[in-house]
């Protein structure tokens, strides 16, 4: 419990029963969640907005990242650099096809792309799939 307090205030944002629970399912389930595997985990504790809101938050704030996989948007806890300014998630992402779970391999980034002149790269994502250790 105080991981997750000190997380919020390390990210000046006000402690609150919805925030805490979140960060505590990202925590936990290590893997990237999508809104609805968020519900799913806390019940019927907050509504869809609540927890929309928790989310945008935390990305603003730099406590998580998205995740575009194959079925939509996820998101995933940030490493420690990540701050309201500066958003450092240039790593690869990998699906498994088993078990379905979205992973962030932070120490896999991806390559350099040389763009077509005029071309400008503001974020990217790298999906790879497969099957994970777990499954394998």
């Amino acid at each position: 419990m105080d991981q997750l307090r000190e997380t919020l205030k390390g990210h000046q944002l006000r402690t609150t029963t919805c925030r805490e629970d979140v960060l505590s399912t990202f925590m936990t389930k290590k893997n990237a969640l999508s809104h609805g595997d968020l519900e799913g985990a806390l019940g019927e504790n907050y509504d869809r907005v609540t927890i929309y809101r928790t989310l945008k938050t935390f990305l603003e704030k730099g406590i998580i990242h998205k995740v575009l996989d194959d079925e939509g948007l996820r998101y995933a806890l940030c490493s420690h650099s990540c701050s309201e300014e500066k958003h450092q998630h240039d790593h690869i992402h990998f699906k498994c096809s088993e078990c379905g779970e979205t992973n962030c391999l932070e120490n896999l980034h991806i390559p350099a792309v040389q763009l077509p002149q005029g071309y400008h790269a503001e974020n990217f994502n790298l999906l790879i799939q497969g099957v994970c250790p777990k499954c394998n």
